[in-house]
């Protein structure tokens, strides 16, 4: 059974910073690309950032030099630091892996 289970979300100020940490199971990890998303309330599920098996990453313009995805292949988890949190960054935040597989979601709330 494919498990990814999200963490790290919360109440941060604008400015503020927060780590996010996807730790899957039931998968052979380090075959697969990762990824993060995130849908904010009345909108689409939009991508935030991808990680490939060798650690190659991309971000969506939104978060180019605030976000940072990067996977830790001995501890079957992947993460996303964020910095620098703007009131629009507030979403849902998702993993998801190559096989197409979703985790539950965690809020994260950027508000003063």
């Amino acid at each position: 059974q494919v498990q990814l289970v999200e963490s790290g979300g919360g109440l941060v100020q604008p400015g503020g910073s927060l780590r996010l940490s996807c730790a899957a199971s039931g998968i052979i990890f380090s075959a697969y690309a990762m990824a993060w998303y995130r849908q904010a309330p009345g909108k689409q599920r939009e991508l935030v950032a991808t990680v490939t098996r060798g650690g190659s990453t991309d971000y969506a313009d939104f978060v180019k030099g605030r976000f940072t995805i990067s996977r830790d292949n001995t501890k079957n988890t992947v993460y996303l630091q964020m910095n620098s949190l703007k009131p629009e960054d507030t979403a849902v935040y998702y993993c998801y892996s190559g096989g197409a597989y979703w985790g539950q979601g965690t809020q994260v709330t950027v508000s003063s």
